[in-house]
């Protein structure tokens, strides 16, 4: 049976007349030191980025909505072999595509048809990764990204920003609702956001929305940070960053830019409203060439180049995170776990 659906537009007018964030906003602290949450991040220092989805099933990186969901149809799901895998690589924490550019939802969400329920593979993937999580004592992020090329194709129309903001907002409380019987959330990444400019994004929403739940977990905005030209500028290079840039996306709590890797002594304060807060650095970097498997890519980098990697990544209280996508059998690659054992031998950790 088909799911009894609102539509995103008629969803967005429902919401539009609830009153926004306006009284105790949970907001950054200016500061030039990390905060305990921010400590906590620091602390965990390394992690693996978990790219799967549809995408998993098409050899294709971005796709734009147009793959029927049947299409995704891994043999199984085998979540425990995931964060069994970070955990025995050294790993804190993992970060969870949960959707991509493409809107395909790696769970069962009451907004849209464009989801695991009505796909090849019916398991909600983001409850499978949580329990997990919970079971191996690994902390869990979630990847979400803004542009939704499925439900929001026409990114230039600003008279769809009120509706499909609301259409975003409704599906975060629903993750967050989902995860929280089974493990705190610490982390959320969100991507895309270059596809408007910075002000249609309802960033500060985004933020009390899951802060008044879990308000330990790191929020960042993939291409953090503006230049003083231009707080909207994109890309500011790591190595063009310097302390007292604008914030492109506040609230936010840590900077992105991925694949790209902090210079030796990165810039910690960065400004909005003339205060400085500290942001330290995460780090996302492929294990082979691809974020979502692909049948072609066989080249992955050697234990040597990963070593590096780390140390560049996470000296100066900075942050790696390491992609290892599941196949189409729902499991990470022999090659993957072969790589990250040795590597933790190397790093000693």
């Amino acid at each position: 049976m088909k799911k009894r659906l609102l539509s995103w537009s008629v969803l967005g007018l429902l919401l539009l007349g609830q009153p926004a964030f306006s009284q105790n906003l949970l907001l950054p602290v200016p500061s030039d030191k990390p905060s305990k949450a921010q400590l906590k991040q620091i602390e965990r220092k390394y992690g693996m980025f978990i790219h799967f989805g549809i995408n998993t099933f098409h050899d294709e990186e971005w796709t734009d909505g147009s793959k029927p969901a049947e299409s995704y149809a891994p043999s199984q799901i085998d979540a425990e072999q995931w964060i069994r895998s970070a955990k025995d690589a050294g790993m804190k924490y993992v970060i969870l595509i949960t959707k991509h550019h493409d809107g395909f939802c790696l769970w069962d969400s009451k907004y849209t048809e464009y989801d695991v329920a009505s796909s090849g593979n019916h398991t909600d993937v983001v409850e499978a990764v949580a329990k997990a999580c919970k079971k191996y004592g690994i902390g869990l992020g979630l990847y979400y990204s803004l542009w939704d090329r499925k439900v929001n194709p026409d990114v230039d129309d600003q008279s769809k920003d009120a509706a499909y903001n609301s259409y975003m907002i409704a599906q975060l409380k629903e993750l967050v609702d989902k995860v929280k019987p089974y493990t705190p959330i610490v982390e959320f990444w969100f991507d895309g956001g270059w596809t408007k400019q910075n002000y249609r994004w309802p960033v500060m929403d985004i933020y009390q929305t899951i802060k008044s739940q879990e308000p330990d977990c790191q929020i960042g905005i993939n291409w953090s940070i503006g230049s003083p030209e231009n707080v909207d500028a994109h890309p500011v290079l790591p190595e063009q960053q310097k302390a007292g840039f604008p914030i492109r996306y506040f609230p936010s709590d840590f900077r992105l830019g991925d694949p790209y890797l902090p210079t030796d002594n990165d810039p910690k304060t960065f400004t909005h409203d003339g205060k400085d807060y500290y942001m330290p650095w995460e780090s996302t970097v492929c294990i082979s060439q691809r974020w979502f498997y692909n049948t072609t890519d066989n080249q992955f980098k050697s234990v040597e180049e990963l070593e590096k990697l780390y140390r560049q990544c996470t000296k100066n209280d900075n942050i790696l995170i390491l992609n290892c996508p599941p196949g189409r059998d729902g499991k990470l690659r022999n090659k993957d776990i072969e790589i990250l054992k040795e590597l933790r031998k190397r790093l000693g950790i």
